[in-house]
């Protein structure tokens, strides 16, 4: 490939042959899997990058600015999976016009007030997100005497209003064979591969071809970094097999025969579920973090355990797992759980 060079960007591979990008000010990571390597997406993400680390000061002695600033350059920091530093930059992003507050006016009531406005103006998840990068930030520097305490310790989260419909709910069976049915020959391995995985877009777009051996798929995700390992199931087996052939390094890739760009995909994927809506064979609200959730669901119905259900979708823990396969129909296996009860019951009471 053309060699590229970016300045202040250290780009380079490392020992196992995997193209890394290094901000070589700030230390920040860029993730090559979201933003690859040459794309505009890679572009955007190095001028946004380079943007912050020439800031003229980190911050005032004392402020908000300065403390996520050594936030920032700590191991703590550093050690995150890139994805997530790109995850919490946005947020301190937000935070900026608020820099120079002194630490010490921060309080329970003021990190409400911050929390609500972001609701306001970004949405209650986003809200949420960033009380919480607050609390991350505050707890790192508690501990190394920034800050007496952590002022956004144990406030809640905004609540969801009653009556508005879960995000990213789950896709029926109609849905999912109406989709595959109507998408095109190269978006189509691509929404197979969420539809019978699990993994999220950028995961799925960017899963190299080499990651899939002898019809099985081992990967890590790109937010948690733990491990995803699934047996190709066979109708994603099928689906893959029919694909246009394509030199990608990917395992899906557009008609163009290349990586899918995150954009490009969207906005296929968009202008697809619209015509289906239009046409009344998809309901509304669906979405491709909606397959996460299905496939959840569709585990939780057929019995398996949270810690399966989590291992399947590469969360570290079981609490994701239960949210993912709310909603689960538990009718049947209820039915199977009973006849063995049952059967218990009867063997203990002995024969009459």
């Amino acid at each position: 490939m053309t060699k590229i060079r970016v300045k202040g960007f250290q780009i380079f591979r490392d020992r196992y042959g995997v193209w890394r990008c290094y901000h070589r000010k700030t230390g920040t990571r860029i993730d090559l899997k979201a933003a690859p390597l040459g794309s505009a997406e890679f572009f955007a993400e190095c001028s946004r990058i380079a943007a912050i680390g020439t800031a003229k000061a980190p911050g005032k002695p004392g402020s908000l600015g300065l403390l996520i600033h050594e936030y920032r350059k700590s191991a703590v920091f550093q050690d995150l999976a890139p994805r997530t530093q790109s995850d919490y930059l946005r947020l301190f992003d937000y935070l900026q016009p608020i820099a120079d507050t002194p630490l010490t006016s921060f309080d329970r009531a003021l990190v409400v007030r911050i929390r609500d406005k972001a609701s306001a103006s970004l949405g209650r998840r986003q809200g949420n997100y960033v009380k919480a990068a607050l609390s991350i930030v505050f707890k790192w520097g508690s501990e190394r005497g920034f800050i007496l305490g952590n002022p956004a310790a144990g406030i809640s989260d905004t609540r969801r209003k009653k009556g508005i419909p879960d995000a990213n709910r789950p896709w029926s069976d109609a849905e999912r064979e109406a989709v595959l049915e109507a998408a095109s020959p190269s978006l189509r391995p691509a929404l197979a591969l969420m539809m019978f995985t699990g993994l999220g877009p950028k995961d799925a777009l960017t899963l190299p071809r080499n990651f899939v051996k002898a019809g099985e798929i081992a990967t890590r995700r790109s937010k948690t970094g733990e491990p995803v390992f699934w047996p190709m199931p066979s109708p994603l087996a099928a689906i893959l097999a029919e694909a246009p052939p394509h030199m990608a390094v990917t395992l899906c890739a557009s008609s163009l025969g290349r990586p899918w760009a995150q954009g490009g995909f969207s906005a296929s994927w968009v202008a697809l579920r619209k015509r289906l809506e239009a046409e009344g064979k998809v309901g509304p609200g669906l979405t491709l973090y909606g397959l996460r959730h299905t496939i959840a669901v569709i585990l939780r119905e057929s019995g398996a355990d949270e810690r399966t259900i989590a291992d399947a979708l590469g969360q570290k823990t079981t609490t994701m797992a239960r949210h993912y396969a709310k909603g689960a129909d538990l009718r049947g296996k209820m039915r199977g759980v009973v006849k063995d009860f049952d059967a218990e019951l009867a063997k203990r009471r002995g024969p009459k």
